[in-house]
């Protein structure tokens, strides 16, 4: 398997990837990703070079967002002056569900945050998904806090507001990098 940076082409797919994602996890009595996302959002982010695919042959076994961007509202001005890399949107595919994909690719996020100088991985999780924070504890992050005011970027009320964050660190994924190296964070 092999890691690339997304591209415009990738769109379609990845809007179908979360309906995939949306209807799992629906099934198991979550609402979350039930609103639509908006698809000239996630191609900005793909113009940005924030969202990642990870490969099999033709086939996307997962994808990742990773940007030094916090969505607005989250994050206290204290938090925000230390340096840090925010994961959005990770995502595997049912047919590679079990392989712990998921977790190699907080790994690399966590590699590639530290390697741009990050001290900090964070995220932010659906507020009502006790399975996905779990997952999240499970994978060494520690919760900081839960927001509930303000707007989702697909409109209606917070919804991902689950703030959770643990140290970067150097790591070796288990699959083929292609992606171009990190830019240094801004000071």
């Amino acid at each position: 398997m092999k890691i690339t940076t997304a591209t415009p082409a990738d769109l379609q797919r990845l809007l179908d990837f979360r309906m995939e994602a949306a209807s799992w996890i629906s099934a198991r009595g979550s609402d979350q990703w039930s609103r639509p996302y908006p698809a000239d959002r996630l191609l900005a982010t793909i113009e940005a070079g924030t969202v990642f695919m990870l490969r099999d042959g033709k086939r996307t076994a997962a994808t990742i967002t990773l940007t030094s961007e916090a969505e607005e509202g989250l994050w206290s001005e204290e938090e925000l002056s230390e340096p840090s890399m925010f994961v959005n949107k990770l995502t595997v595919s049912r047919d590679y569900a079990g392989r712990n994909l998921g977790g190699e690719l907080l790994d690399w996020a966590g590699d590639r945050a530290y390697r741009a100088g990050a001290k900090w991985l964070r995220l932010d999780a659906w507020t009502t998904n006790a399975r996905l924070q779990r997952y999240y504890l499970d994978q060494g992050f520690q919760h900081v806090g839960t927001v509930l005011e303000g707007g989702a970027v697909n409109g209606g009320p917070r919804v991902s507001g689950w703030l959770a964050q643990r140290s970067t660190r150097p790591t070796e994924p288990n699959f083929t990098d292609e992606t171009p190296s990190p830019q240094p964070l801004r000071a």
